[in-house]
């Protein structure tokens, strides 16, 4: 796992080796153990590369990594789990190979195919490939988006980075916020891709690759996309064939992430999903897996330790557990910092946390990322496809109903679900699940400050779907709302809050259940094996019946959050009161003060759980103090002891 970053000239100035180095030490923190640097003969471009080495820890490993001729360069940031067989092929077509790593099989399948050669990789990545003679980059993202990878275009320059934060460092580069994207950051509590929070900044989108050369010309394309078959074309499957066929595909992508030349381990937090990774771990390795948890101070309901040792009982693995109190929200600066803006999810104070203390026993971690996104583990993706059975004047009548009793202090409570189920069921299907996720929807004009609103583009709260309307046209419910999070939700939320927490700590995450050969079998398979009734992940469950212990497969879901909502009303109290009623609070600019406030009273009195919508409030008023000093463009100490 590594950090990269570079910038191809088209104005005809030549590259300035000192801005690509105060790009890439940006990025210390995804690669401390060394450095790499190359400038191409002409000029024209420039690649920065910091190494966290797993695999070949030789200086034969370091990047960026070249062909024999040193026609092609390529930096890496992520794992290739089958380069061992495209390493053979290439070495049986004369290819000669200097080190073991996955790096410099990308350099030579290049050489074969060009850019079609993204197509052949397996595994999780970000890649940048120069190619000398023809004078030209090219960009690619894994098929998930495990691997972040963000560029910058002007006039002059495109400039990329695994992290925002490497612009901030090149003196040429003015980084100013994007006005049109904040209402999305507090519609979902990120901006959805290709956007930022950044003016002329944008993410590579998942299964992407781009190519642009010295004249400025740019061309991408998508590589890979997940499909869902169409309501009427799904195949029938035989219940124990599609058991077998997900077990040795889950199986298989557990193994192929033990690669490594370095201490690896697991987060276990008693939840399906990182119960079956340990479990086969723990059959697939010869010592004890190395596995840890977390839990939370101020609300049991949040806290699944309990079910953690349960599963490190059952496979006898080496367990760490801690526990994060409500001063965990000192951490907002530095989650800020690492996420290059406002941190929308919470649930990023545990995953950072628990990173930083499983980093100082092992370099690598299994996670069950994945597992909800692909086998239906959200109560949400039930709810969509009941709603869409209840006739809508039943519906209407149990909202006005429910609508007029008091919604309990906890958003886990199943009255507080109940209620904003029917509050959207005379919406759309998309737009029903929209609300249901959204922090603000129909209260977002009130939240936006009437001249901030005024002077943006128009708010479409559906936008996030707009470029996959013709994957979800003709299909299920289910497949349609498990489309939708796939594209989105997952990479947009999830996996950037992985990426940074773990890579923040020179951790690197791998996630099996989204190893592509498993994504396209199950999305295959018929929705009633993934959603069967009110049992999520049926057919997960039934493969593994034999490795999940019975309290954990038979309990209620409960999600990696964090009970802001306590917090809130009792130690952090003053903090949130301090920071929101401020006069000089930045957010004033933005949102409205007064609606706000607003919201604050009716949390701290009781009369609603507002925990995630003031946390997200928070962070982005945190983000408008530091921005400031991010912007710069050089490294300002008050940035260098955050990203510590």
């Amino acid at each position: 796992m590594c950090g990269i970053c570079g910038e191809v000239r088209f104005d005809g100035a030549p590259i300035r080796q000192q801005d690509v180095v105060a790009m890439r030490d940006e990025l210390t923190h995804r690669g401390p153990d060394s450095i790499g640097l190359f400038v191409s003969p002409r000029a024209t471009a420039g690649l920065g590369f910091r190494r966290l080495r797993i695999i070949d820890l030789s200086p034969n490993g370091s990047q960026p990594m070249a062909n024999e001729s040193g026609s092609v360069q390529v930096i890496f940031n992520g794992e290739i789990y089958n380069f061992r067989e495209l390493r053979q092929r290439l070495l049986t077509h004369g290819h000669q190979f200097r080190s073991q790593s996955d790096t410099e099989v990308i350099a030579h399948l290049y050489e074969e195919k060009g850019a079609d050669c993204i197509g052949e990789l397996e595994g999780m990545f970000a890649i940048a490939i120069w190619d000398e003679p023809a004078q030209r980059l090219t960009l690619a993202r894994d098929r998930a988006g495990k691997k972040p990878v963000y560029f910058y275009r002007d006039t002059h320059r495109l400039a990329f980075a695994s992290e925002i934060k490497s612009f901030f460092a090149h003196p040429e580069i003015a980084i100013e916020p994007n006005r049109d994207a904040i209402p999305y950051h507090f519609i979902h509590g990120y901006v959805p891709g290709p956007a930022t929070l950044y003016q002329r900044v944008f993410q590579l989108e998942p299964g992407t690759l781009m190519t642009l050369d010295v004249s400025g010309a740019a061309s991408s394309r998508r590589y890979w996309h997940l499909e869902y078959p169409l309501a009427g074309q799904v195949e029938p499957a035989e219940h124990d064939a599609a058991v077998e066929g997900v077990r040795e595909r889950t199986t298989r992508a557990v193994e192929r992430r033990l690669i490594s030349d370095v201490p690896l381990g697991a987060f276990l937090s008693g939840g399906v999903d990182s119960t079956i990774v340990v479990g086969l771990m723990s059959r697939l390795m010869s010592e004890p897996v190395k596995t840890f948890s977390i839990g939370f101070e101020g609300d049991k309901s949040y806290d699944e330790t309990g079910y953690a040792r349960i599963a490190a009982e059952r496979f006898k693995t080496d367990h760490t557990e801690f526990r994060v109190s409500p001063s965990a929200i000192d951490l907002i600066d530095k989650l800020n910092w690492h996420y290059d803006g406002p941190c929308g999810d919470s649930s990023a104070i545990p995953t950072y946390i628990v990173s930083q203390l499983t980093r100082e026993k092992v370099t690598v971690v299994l996670t069950g990322d994945g597992g909800d996104e692909v086998f239906a583990g959200y109560l949400r993706f039930y709810a969509a496809v009941l709603s869409e059975r209840i006739p809508r004047p039943a519906g209407s009548l149990a909202h006005a109903v429910l609508s007029r009793l008091p919604t309990p202090s906890t958003d886990r409570h199943w009255f507080a679900r109940a209620q904003r189920f029917f509050e959207s069921m005379g919406r759309p299907l998309h737009d029903r699940m929209t609300r249901w996720n959204a922090l603000f929807y129909d209260d977002l004009g009130m939240l936006l400050r009437p001249e901030f609103a005024a002077s943006i583009a128009p708010v479409d709260r559906l936008r996030y779907i707009d470029a996959e309307r013709s994957f979800l046209s003709g299909r299920s419910t289910l497949s349609q709302v498990l489309h939708a999070n796939f594209t989105s939700y997952l990479p947009d939320d999830l996996l950037v809050k992985t990426d940074r927490c773990t890579m923040a700590h020179s951790l690197e995450a791998r996630a099996p259940f989204l190893d592509r050969e498993l994504v396209e079998y199950v999305a295959r398979l018929p929705d009633a094996m993934k959603l069967d009734g009110r049992r999520t992940k049926a057919i997960l469950r039934d493969a593994f019946a034999d490795l999940i212990p019975p309290e954990i497969q038979t309990r209620g879901k409960m999600g990696f959050g964090v009970p802001l909502g306590a917090w809130f009303r009792a130690d952090l109290r003053d903090y949130v009161r301090d920071l929101l009623l401020s006069a000089d609070a930045r957010y004033r600019e933005y949102l409205s003060a007064a609606f706000v406030e607003g919201l604050l009273a009716r949390h701290l009195s009781g009369t609603a759980n507002l925990g995630q919508q003031l946390w997200t409030i928070l962070c982005f008023e945190a983000w408008l103090r530091r921005l400031p000093d991010w912007t710069t463009r050089r490294r300002h100490p008050a940035a260098a002891s955050i990203a510590s």
